[in-house]
């Protein structure tokens, strides 16, 4: 196994690097983009493939690495459903399953913080983003935070197993890691008696705005959509257009838990995101399927980020003829369109 904690001095950052194994998929949580270069590095040192770059909720504190890691890596960005981040391809709900190869991380929603913070639980890990902080809590006076939500959010983080290590997204002391048995002791902001005690206690902190607030949060919102490129060259179908489209390959990148929740378009081919590339090169099953039958390949996804990817990824195997759809099958299901 592969664990790597790395910090951010000036807005306090920790980042976390997972792997089951060396030179396996691997994932990353929080990361921030001015430590972009090191992440990549540490990623070949290695020799490791990174599929999921995580956020644990919309940071106010320092921009995303989301975008960038997107951009240099291709990978899966996630974060949860409740967000409006236009980076993400990937959006999760409580009690889904985030899966690496031979990793698979417990989705809890955890709000408070913010109304889109999530913590995610591995092995005897739980990283707790802002929600839960080293004797200490993540303030909810700005982003739809909501102090009562979170003393909820905090007291189904203290029914986890006592030895459980907390990994949160900041400190601001020095410290590096705690348990749940002794954020329960010892956690000055956990010995109220009830949420309206711990709403008070919150409203009475008047703390100022973090000093990247005005920076951070408009960058984090809009890093930059993959689909606008590709539509832009003309490789994007409207739903519309794909429900009268003849002669296509459809090809659903999304997860088999994606699939469940949410159905597919009928007579898709699944191919998961991580699987594409060794699929569209020469030999593998939808570059012999295009070039054999000469259907074009229509990529599509949750929202559009991962298949618009995989377009251009398409192209430059020479399978000229690739498209996807524009929005995913959000767009589609927007669309009156029928899934199975």
């Amino acid at each position: 196994m592969i664990f790597r904690q790395l910090f951010e001095p000036v807005s306090c950052t920790y980042t976390y690097l997972l792997a089951s194994r060396r030179g396996g998929e691997a994932l990353i949580i929080d990361p921030v983009l001015e430590k972009v270069d090191r992440y990549l590095q540490l990623i070949r040192e290695l020799d490791l493939k990174l599929v999921k770059a995580v956020d644990t909720h919309l940071h106010a504190d320092h921009i995303t690495g989301l975008g960038a890691l997107r951009d240099q890596t291709q990978c899966i960005t996630v974060m949860g459903e409740q967000s409006g981040v236009d980076v993400v391809s990937m959006r999760v709900a409580d009690g889904d399953t985030l899966r690496v190869e031979g990793m698979a991380l417990e989705v809890m929603y955890t709000p408070g913080h913010t109304d889109d913070s999530y913590s995610f639980r591995w092995d005897n890990r739980v990283f707790t983003g802002d929600t839960l902080l080293i004797r200490g809590t993540g303030r909810c006076d700005f982003q739809n935070g909501d102090a009562r939500a979170a003393w909820a959010s905090l007291q189904r983080l203290m029914t986890l197993p006592e030895e459980t290590l907390v990994f949160p997204a900041h400190d601001y002391k020095g410290d590096t890691v705690s348990t749940i048995g002794e954020e329960r002791r010892w956690n000055p902001r956990l010995r109220v008696k009830d949420a309206g005690e711990y709403a008070a206690l919150m409203a009475g902190l008047n703390l100022a705005n973090p000093k990247m607030m005005d920076v951070a949060v408009p960058a984090n919102m809009r890093q930059g959509l993959q689909q606008a490129a590709i539509k832009a060259r003309g490789w994007a179908l409207e739903a519309a257009e794909l429900m009268v489209l003849q002669g296509g390959t459809l090809v659903d990148l999304r997860e088999a838990e994606e699939r469940r929740r949410h159905g597919s378009i009928a007579g898709a081919v699944h191919v998961p995101y991580p699987e594409l590339r060794d699929s569209i090169a020469p030999g593998g099953l939808l570059h012999e399927l295009a070039v054999s039958t000469g259907r074009r390949l229509v990529f599509y996804c949750a929202y559009g980020e991962r298949s618009a990817m995989a377009v251009q990824a398409a192209q430059d195997q020479g399978l000229g003829a690739a498209c996807h759809l524009h929005g995913g099958i959000a767009a589609w299901k927007q669309a009156g369109g029928a899934t199975a």
